[in-house]
């Protein structure tokens, strides 16, 4: 009984070094991060060459694949008309296939499956994607009890749970105190927040760093100069952007448009009151002439009945 129930066991532990064999000749990356509203670059190469008759792309676990793209030299690349808009051949070849899906959604992330299709069966490869999405950083800063410090919080949302940190450019100043509290949203995101305590900056305008990250993914950072704290808000908190000058430019603004207003008024009433004044002096001088004509006649008159009485 023993020796018949070990019987097939070869064949079996044969088939399973065959199948990894043949994963095995076929080259891609394992896990694709890539951010939401980006696009992810699927890659395959075989490591030998092959007979390769057709390349297929499918999405998906066993049992439940979906085709999304094919190539072969008879039909060339083709995509499956599901994913006319998200998917595109990069490299369409029988040895070495890629494909980008772009603008990427929640949809999108899990496995794919490339296949070789060869006279001697199909060559795999599968390469996971492996969605994340990061929002950019906000400093916040608020007065402490003590008029040397300062606390400086930075907030990050993204998903998986993003890493938020907290440094200060200036050698001289360290941050101390730190507390770290997350909040999972009910889309799935997770808002992170990282406080610190800045000391010694009175007299000085430090800039601080926020720096986010989720996973592997690209670190996004935030600078910036701390100015006179301002304490404008119930929970202490209030949200540095530059310098007090700042605060003045809609009054500025405010006054231009009123100058400029006010010209144009100037401007108007000078030119209604010229239009007006000009067909009053042109009549002046239109009967100052009419009565030096006159007065020249009337002298000549005189003149002609005086010479006719001599």
């Amino acid at each position: 009984m023993i020796h018949s129930a070990f019987k097939g066991f070869p064949f079996l532990f044969f088939s399973f070094l065959f199948k990894e064999g043949l994963t095995a000749l076929v080259q891609t990356q394992q896990t694709v991060m890539a951010a939401v509203g980006e696009e992810a670059h699927l890659n395959c190469q075989l490591m030998q060459n092959k007979d390769v008759v057709q390349v297929t792309w499918q999405k998906g676990s066993p049992g439940t694949e979906e085709n999304v793209a094919t190539y072969s030299k008879l039909f060339g690349p083709r995509v499956n008309p599901d994913f006319i808009d998200k998917v595109e051949f990069k490299d369409a070849g029988l040895q070495n296939n890629s494909i980008v899906i772009r603008n990427l959604t929640e949809q999108d992330e899990g496995c794919y499956h490339c296949l070789f299709n060869t006279p001697e069966g199909r060559l795999t490869g599968t390469t996971c994607i492996k969605l994340y999405e990061l929002h950019e950083p906000i400093l916040h800063v608020r007065e402490s009890n003590s008029p040397e410090e300062a606390v400086v919080s930075c907030s990050a949302t993204g998903r998986p749970a993003p890493t938020v940190t907290l440094r200060v450019l200036q050698q001289d100043l360290h941050f101390s105190n730190y507390s770290s509290v997350s909040v999972t949203n009910t889309n799935g995101t997770v808002a992170a927040t990282t406080t610190a305590v800045l000391s010694g900056y009175r007299g000085n305008s430090p800039e601080v760093v926020c720096a986010a990250r989720v996973l592997s993914g690209p670190q996004i950072e935030v600078f910036m100069m701390i100015p006179e704290v301002k304490q404008s808000s119930a929970d202490g908190f209030a949200k540095v952007s530059g310098t007090d000058k700042s605060d003045h430019k809609p009054d500025m603004i405010l006054l231009l448009i009123v100058a400029f207003y006010c010209l144009v008024a100037l401007i108007i009433i000078l030119s209604a009151k010229y239009i007006r004044a000009c067909p009053v002096k042109k009549k002046r001088k239109t009967r100052q002439s009419n009565s030096k004509t006159l007065h020249s006649q009337v002298t000549s008159l005189y003149c002609v009945v005086c010479k006719f009485n001599v």
